[in-house]
């Protein structure tokens, strides 16, 4: 990752979860999306475990269109998916494709219109100090470790780490580290004190996200 490519101190993400069950689900997440740039986010990663290919597809490419010349937009888990919404980076789990064979995938992507290649972003995430060492040696932009904190974002979360898991995750890579999991305003300085470049939110931005990105950037500026 050079320079041009730096994380924000803020990761947002939006976890179609949140969204599935209003009245107009794509509608509700573009206003998200929409507020949290309002409120300063320079970088969102759209997540969704329950849809179809289809409409993810769907939700990815109106994110696009919001993004785009605006914010860098992340696609979890799919790297197809990535390519076809027109996406920056892919953000890859455990047991999704290897970091390795996506970046071939996405290296093989021809260049656009103006003959320019993508500068693709691929994040891993790691849930102990065996995987942050692991993904240190793999072809990735930056990790992200957790969860920090308790969470209520995933149906069977890893062990929480606490802010010395990013301490000891910090001294295991030199790579763009990104805190995830029961971050807070209440709590994210202490976790960018640990040694975090970036925090990844998800629920403490749901309830008004563009008030709540100004805040979050205020305190990690």
């Amino acid at each position: 990752m050079n320079s041009s490519q730096k994380l924000p101190p803020l990761y947002p993400i939006l976890d179609a979860a949140w969204f599935l069950a209003a009245p107009s689900p794509l509608a509700a997440m573009a206003r998200f999306a929409e507020e949290l740039l309002q409120g300063g986010a320079t970088l969102v990663q759209y997540r969704n475990k329950a849809s179809n290919a289809g409409a993810m597809l769907g939700h990815a490419r109106e994110l696009r269109r919001i993004t785009l010349g605006r914010a860098k937009l992340i696609m979890n888990d799919r790297t197809d998916l990535c390519i076809a919404a027109g996406c920056d980076g892919v953000h890859l789990g455990q047991d999704d494709l290897a970091p390795m064979a996506a970046r071939r995938i996405l290296d093989s992507v021809l260049p656009d219109a103006s003959g320019e290649k993508a500068q693709w972003w691929i994040g891993f995430s790691a849930h102990n100090l065996e995987q942050v060492a692991e993904a240190d040696q793999m072809p990735v932009d930056y990790i992200a470790v957790g969860p920090v904190f308790a969470t209520a974002s995933k149906h069977n979360p890893d062990p929480v780490i606490g802010l010395e898991g990013v301490r000891r995750a910090r001294q295991a890579t030199s790579k763009p580290l990104v805190a995830i999991g029961g971050i807070t305003r209440k709590n994210c300085v202490q976790v960018m004190e640990a040694g975090a470049d970036s925090i990844a939110v998800i629920s403490d931005l749901v309830e008004s996200p563009s008030t709540a990105a100004e805040q979050f950037l205020r305190l990690l500026r």
